[in-house]
């Protein structure tokens, strides 16, 4: 009876460890999760343009990469376009993921701007955009880039532009039309634990991106421009 009745108590107390211990981490979670998200959304209030009229000129756009032909790639690249023809930035910089040769977002959004009639030589290309951090930073560190206007969904333009400040980058954006309500939830979702990353990459790893390379220059005697993948 003894030994049943101390098997019993040391279950209990494990038991009650281990709630513990899910009660703290579910805790943390939750400070982790409010506390990225007011970092982030405070650091970018008034930095972002719903209105392409309004939106102060700068030389380069950094249209952020989606997967293509999906509703916020779309949008992207309708507001990056008019952006461009609204005379508000000069130059588009797309960067995207083309980790793999069958799958290559830069030059689907090249292609898709130049549609839209915005002139090959206006487009700047950086296959090596994997992430948002690695797309913000290569912007500056590969493009030469200091003042920039991102071009993304307003959820995302907020996380890229706390970004682009953490590494020096004076950053705003225009907000690409979101998806109704009711759709992309799980794009909504991810944004939030993206916001937990993106806090910890930038504030406590310090995270440089995958590839730098050499240094292109965006302007009108660049020769770089977006260089065939075939």
């Amino acid at each position: 009876m003894l030994p049943q009745c101390a098997r019993f108590i040391r279950r209990l107390c494990f038991t009650r460890r281990a709630l513990i211990v899910a009660c703290f981490l579910l805790v943390a979670a939750g400070v982790a999760l409010f506390y990225s998200n007011w970092l982030i959304v405070n650091a970018s209030q008034h930095l972002t343009w719903n209105d392409i009229q309004t939106v102060p000129a700068r030389n380069v756009g950094l249209v952020l990469g989606a997967k293509p032909g999906n509703r916020y790639f779309i949008r992207r690249i309708n507001t990056a376009a008019a952006l461009y023809h609204a005379g508000k930035v000069k130059w588009l910089l797309v960067s995207g993921d083309n980790g793999k040769k069958e799958y290559d977002e830069p030059s689907a959004m090249q292609q898709a701007l130049m549609a839209k009639g915005v002139p090959e030589a206006a487009i700047f290309c950086d296959y090596a955009g994997f992430s948002t951090l690695d797309s913000v930073v290569r912007a500056r560190k590969v493009f030469g880039v200091s003042r920039i206007t991102i071009i993304s969904q307003a959820f995302h333009n907020q996380r890229a532009i706390w970004l682009a400040q953490q590494y020096g980058i004076d950053a705003i954006g225009v907000n690409a039309p979101d998806l109704n309500k009711g759709h992309g939830t799980y794009t909504r979702l991810r944004e939030k634990l993206a916001r937990v990353s993106a806090v910890l990459d930038a504030k406590i790893l310090r995270r440089q991106p995958k590839y730098l390379g050499a240094g292109i220059t965006i302007g009108a005697n660049s020769a770089h421009g977006c260089p065939s993948r075939q």
